[in-house]
Order: structure tokens, then sequence, then C-alpha cells
């Protein structure tokens, strides 16, 4: 099959009155509205964010390198300048046409048939063997089986920040000189309970678009919707219907967002602004959760016309 040859080489690893009330009930008016955006925004990051097994948020910290096939030539043109747009606006550098793709959207008629093809052709494409590289085996098997318009798999690696080589050992590393297994060796700069030298990259993303299956959405939602799930790790079961997500595109394309929303643009930011090397998952969350907050009160302060009640 030409697509699933096309796929082998370049997907090949590389490396939201004018009386005023009394002071007293305006600050606390303020308290739950903060408590309560705290605990949306906390409940979105943990839901959407998927990473990988053990492992913690991944992003794209090399350039990223965009392509389409099977697409009308003018569809596939606008998705994937609309995934570099924003990639570059969140501070990841997109690499200009003629490069070997790192993130592929693929047009058919049938996604779960061309998923699982693809894995029957080349299945080291999609599953390196290695804990910590993707989402899991269940993950896995729904990638090739799951009823999705939009579908979409993902490989992360494990990088040593300071030499940014990979960080883990593969099947296949054999040390040349002695012809047995290797392993990569990391050199540890300072020990720390709180900080790791090893950060988690995003080196590989295919999206399968099932273009029969949009249910009415239009190019510019379906774009965004490639940008969210091209440049980050999203839990394609993340129950995110309380959010105002381009995510939730699918339930009803003719109400849903019209693309990418503020909630998704503070997201991204937040995604790509976090300090990876905190050595717990959950502080990454966190972290990002964070950003999100404060980048949502800013937004309504503005909005306002009010000051931001927080730091």
């Amino acid at each position: 099959m030409p697509l699933l040859a096309a796929f082998a080489v370049t997907l090949a690893l590389g490396a939201p009155a004018t009386q005023e009330p009394a002071p007293a009930s305006r600050l606390q008016d303020v308290v739950v509205e903060g408590r309560a955006l705290e605990a949306l925004v906390r409940e979105f990051v943990s839901e959407v964010s998927a990473p990988a097994h053990n492992r913690g948020l991944a992003r794209w910290n090399r350039p990223i390198c965009v392509g389409a096939v099977n697409l009308r030539p003018e569809a596939a043109q606008y998705v994937v300048d609309r995934v570099s747009d924003v990639a570059r606006d969140v501070g990841v550098e997109a690499s200009e046409p003629g490069c070997r793709p790192n993130i592929l959207i693929v047009g058919t008629v049938d996604g779960a048939a061309l998923a699982s093809a693809l894995v029957a052709d080349r299945p080291r494409n999609f599953d390196l063997r290695h804990n910590g590289t993707d989402a899991g085996t269940r993950a896995f098997a729904a990638f090739q089986t799951a009823d999705r318009p939009v579908r979409w798999w993902q490989i992360s690696m494990p990088i040593d920040a300071e030499t940014g080589s990979r960080a883990v050992r593969l099947p296949g590393d054999i040390d040349p000189s002695t012809g047995r297994p290797s392993a990569p060796t990391i050199h540890v700069l300072a020990a720390s309970r709180l900080r790791t030298q090893i950060r988690d990259d995003m080196i590989r993303t295919i999206v399968i678009v099932d273009v029969d299956r949009l249910a009415g959405a239009n190019l510019v939602q379906l774009a965004d919707y490639v940008t969210m799930v091209s440049l980050a790790q999203v839990d394609p079961e993340a129950d995110i219907s309380g959010y105002d997500t381009v995510l939730n595109l699918f339930d009803d394309p003719a109400t849903g967002p019209d693309g990418l929303t503020e909630w998704d643009m503070s997201y991204l930011e937040a995604l790509y602004q976090h300090d990876q090397l905190r050595i717990n998952r959950n502080s990454q969350v966190h972290s990002v959760a964070d950003a999100v907050v404060r980048d949502r009160r800013q937004a309504s302060a503005r909005e306002t016309g009010a000051p931001d009640p927080r730091p």
C-alpha cells in the first residue's frame, strides 16, 4: 500500500448594576469564585492530560514538522499551517516545507481499519516495547478499534535535559564495541528529591481523520481539534463535557466551539511554559493548572476592568 510505505518513511524514529455591594460581600464573592475556578481548572487539566505510563507531561522540545496526506491539497495545507502556527504561538519551532514529518495527519473513510493496517504493517512505529513511551496497552487497542471520528497515537521519550540524548534503553540497543545490549549513561550533575534531570519529549504523533464521520464539523473546527491533540497528550476518553474546549467538538459540531477556546490556549501555553524537571508528576499537573488559573484570572480582570485579586 503506497500510504503504508509513505508512513513508514515519514514516521521513522527521530531522534472563560450600578449599585455596588458592601466590601465584605464583595470579598466573599471573589474568594468563592476563585476556589471554583481553581477546582475547575485542576479537574480539567487532570482529566485532559494523558502522559505516558509513570511519566511526566510531555511536550515538543524539538522542531515539529507537520505533514498531511489523503486530504484535498487546500485542506491539507490549511491543517498543516494551523498546527504549525499555534505551535509557534506557544514557543515551538515549526520546520519549513520539505522537512521529514514527526506529526502526520491522515485522511481516510475508515479510521479503525486504517489504524489497524498501519500497526500491522509497521508495529515498531507505534509500539517501542518500552514502558513510559506511550499511553499503554489499553489505549493502543482503542486506537485501532474505537469508534471515533478522529484518533491519535503519540510516542514520547525520556530525555536527558543536559545533553538532549535519550535517557532509556530500547530493545535493540547494542554497544558496537562489545556487541552486547547497552543502555544510555546519565551523568547526574546534582542529586535532588524535588527535581530531575530527565524530561519527557514528544517525538512522534499520527492523527487519523475519518472524513465521512465529521458530523458537519468545518475545516476550521477540525484543524483546531487536530492542533490540540497534536501538541498535547490528550486523553481521548476524557470527560470534558462541562468545559469550554474544542475537544467537545464532536458532541455537536453545529453548536460546538468555533475552534480553539481561551481555555484550550491557556492550557497549551501553560503546558509549554511549566517546569518539566519537577520530579513528581502530580506537581507538574499542579504547575500547569496554576498557570491556567493565573491566565484565566488575568483575562477576567481585563474583561471587567477590575484588578486581579490574587498574585
